[in-house]
């Protein structure tokens, strides 16, 4: 039987915020490809290397980490004002699925300068010199992102002085815009919180009964105390990681808390929906080195926060949990607020394992229900590498 050839599809490697993924235009993908289903997930498990039973994804091209391990597809938009559609895939590094259930936040950053790139937003919209206005609609959660690119010379400005803890190198700021990041669909019928409490006690089997915010904002997130699972809010990857009870404690704490959002119906059905919800843990500020020797004192934070993606401490912070904890902070009650001190607040700067963050959000209450028109951040994007991807011929 002959081996069928490799086959290759235009595809950009791109770095968005601290996360770096392969980016497809849907008209490049093969014919199959081109529809959500089997055909679709089975070609970017390849081009990603998964799965792999060695946890490196050497034959792919994703990094062995949640941060690296992830596609984007877009396409020109039929939604009345906007520009671009936006699906988001979270591809498991060890087992054979892809995760559409959420967004990524950090590769939000590059949406923007891909589109362009790409010829997927009306050249009449983009100024030669300045700032690029790019509406996407992010598919995966319906919900719009308004990207600010810069553009110098006809072309994204990649190139700037901007710096963002867990990202070696400065680049161009892009700053980011979550239109009403509540979510609308999911556990809860449109709540910000599903169970209609700003702080549930969550029953956990083997670790007690936790205090708990759960919040669907910019991506469902739940938050403990780092105190109440041992901790103080100062750890690096490696205090978790290499850990194997307290990842199980935190797995387990994200299943229970998922059945309590009403994101799935039982415990069991959490280990084929990694990417959502999280799990986060806050704290009081407090002095740390972060995990590149840089030194985050008490005065610089507002709170610490760690948080969990796809079973690992992430090494810095993922976007949608930053708009999460943007959201939580902004309102009185909630554990992020009680651990940045309390009252009102429309911004939070957050200690994280690689340095700090700053998020801002906007909330009131309408009709006893809070919400949030938008949250905004900046991170940074570059091109690393443009061109092809080749998958052998059989896989689709």
């Amino acid at each position: 039987m002959a081996n069928a050839p490799q086959i290759k599809i235009p595809a950009t490697y791109m770095r968005g915020g601290t996360s770096k993924g392969v980016f497809f235009r849907l008209q490049d993908l093969p014919q199959a490809a081109q529809v959500p289903g089997a055909a679709r997930d089975a070609l970017l498990l390849r081009v990603i290397g998964s799965p792999d039973p060695y946890g490196k994804q050497i034959d792919g091209m994703g990094g062995a980490t949640s941060s690296t391990s992830k596609t984007v597809i877009l396409s020109k938009s039929a939604r009345e004002n906007h520009d671009v559609d936006y699906l988001f895939g979270q591809v498991s590094i060890d087992k054979p699925f892809v995760d559409w259930s959420g967004n990524c936040g950090n590769l939000s950053a590059a949406v923007g300068a891909f589109a362009i790139s790409g010829g997927l937003v009306d050249a009449a919209r983009v100024p030669h010199d300045g700032v690029a206005v790019v509406r996407i609609w992010q598919a995966n959660i319906n919900k719009t992102i308004i990207a600010h690119v810069p553009m110098a010379h006809g072309a994204v400005q990649e190139t700037g002085d901007f710096e963002l803890d867990g990202v070696t190198f400065p680049a161009a700021e892009v700053q980011l815009e979550f239109m009403d990041p509540a979510a609308e669909e999911e556990g809860g019928g449109g709540s910000m919180f599903p169970t209609g409490n700003l702080v549930d006690d969550l029953e956990v089997p083997g670790v007690g009964t936790l205090k708990a915010t759960m919040i669907n904002a910019g991506i469902p997130t739940i938050f403990v105390n780092a105190d109440a699972v041992g901790y103080t809010g100062t750890e690096l990857q490696e205090a978790i990681n290499g850990d194997a009870k307290a990842l199980a404690m935190f797995e387990t704490i994200r299943a229970h808390g998922a059945v309590r959002m009403g994101l799935i119906a039982s415990v069991d059905e959490a280990a084929k929906r990694q990417h959502t919800p999280k799990v986060a843990f806050v704290a009081p500020p407090k002095a740390y080195a972060a995990s590149s020797g840089k030194q985050v004192a008490t005065g610089d934070v507002d709170l610490l926060v760690r948080a969990l993606s796809m079973g690992k401490l992430h090494h810095a912070m993922m976007g949608t949990a930053a708009v999460a904890i943007g959201t939580a902070a902004a309102i009185p009650g909630t554990l992020v607020n009680i651990a940045a001190g309390g009252g009102e607040r429309e911004a939070v700067r957050f200690g994280h394992p690689s340095g700090t963050l700053r998020v801002g959000a906007q909330a009131q209450q309408e009709n006893g229900e809070w919400t949030v028109k938008k949250a905004i951040m900046s991170r940074s994007a570059r091109v690393l590498m443009e061109g092809w991807v080749r998958v052998p011929g059989d896989v689709i």
